[in-house]
């Protein structure tokens, strides 16, 4: 089986005008058999959206033409592809209620789900910590250093690893190194290897699934695998289901860096 477990539409805000028939034949004339389109999920009626544009995410209005739209497309690629209707859930501290009744409601309809950590909680602010590196600068004076930023993503990444969100809470965990987007530019050698192993034995202990995300391959202050090459080796080690996600947010990003990977996912 050859999967794309984590893809991005013209439903998106901050993405692409391409339709979702594109991505679905790219995907078939590169001999994929199996994607799931993950749009981000609507955030909390409660929660504002700390970025400039309100842009993270679809909004409620948005929901269901996007999982009609999706669902319409698996019935009629059923025979080429297998084409999963699917959403990526922010997981953010404090809203863990919102998150589960809306869970509750949207469960039933989805055939795939990614858990992930945009923001992050500092003194009672929330900031997207892979916005910008200017953000992240920010948010790492908020809150003392970049280390201390690291330690806090990994500590609400375990969080989210740990919420009772209900029967419907995702199994694969995204991206769960995102907060190396910026290491470039801060330019500070962070060991948060323990932080990141650490993760990982937690993922296994709640039967999680990996999202081997290559999209940090193509930042140019990342340059690297989310997580890296060597801790998916780690995580195969210990026998966490591993799902390739290219986080595709235009066709041309679609199944980008997955030759990389297809070493770990066999």
């Amino acid at each position: 089986m050859k999967r794309d477990g984590h893809i991005h539409t013209h439903f998106c805000p901050h993405g692409t005008k391409d339709s979702t028939k594109s991505y679905i034949e790219k995907a078939i004339k590169s001999g994929f058999t199996d994607i799931s389109f993950t749009e981000h999920a609507p955030l909390p009626v409660n929660f504002t959206d700390p970025t400039p544009d309100k842009d993270s995410s679809i909004s409620m209005e948005q929901l269901m033409p996007y999982v009609d739209e999706i669902t319409q497309l698996k019935n009629s690629y059923q025979k080429d592809i297998r084409i999963r209707v699917g959403l990526e859930v922010d997981f953010i501290a404090g809203y863990e209620n919102e998150i589960r009744s809306f869970l509750d409601v949207i469960g039933p309809s989805l055939d795939d789900a990614i858990l992930s950590v945009h923001f992050l909680q500092a003194d009672n602010r929330y900031f997207c910590a892979d916005f910008s590196k200017e953000v992240f600068a920010e948010l790492a004076a908020e809150i003392g250093s970049v280390e201390a930023a690291y330690q806090l993503y990994y500590d609400t990444v375990e969080a989210s690893i740990q919420a009772d969100l209900g029967p419907f809470k995702p199994k694969r965990i995204g991206h769960p190194t995102l907060i190396h987007k910026f290491q470039l530019a801060h330019g500070e050698k962070i060991d948060d290897s323990a932080q990141i192993r650490h993760i990982l034995q937690s993922m296994k202990k709640a039967g999680c699934e990996l999202d081997v995300n290559g999209a940090g391959l193509s930042k140019p202050d990342c340059q690297e695998a989310y997580p890296p090459l060597p801790f998916i080796e780690y995580a195969k080690a210990l026998g966490i289901p591993l799902v390739f996600g290219s986080d595709a947010h235009n066709v041309n990003g679609l199944h980008k860096h997955h030759e990389k990977f297809y070493t770990y996912l066999s």
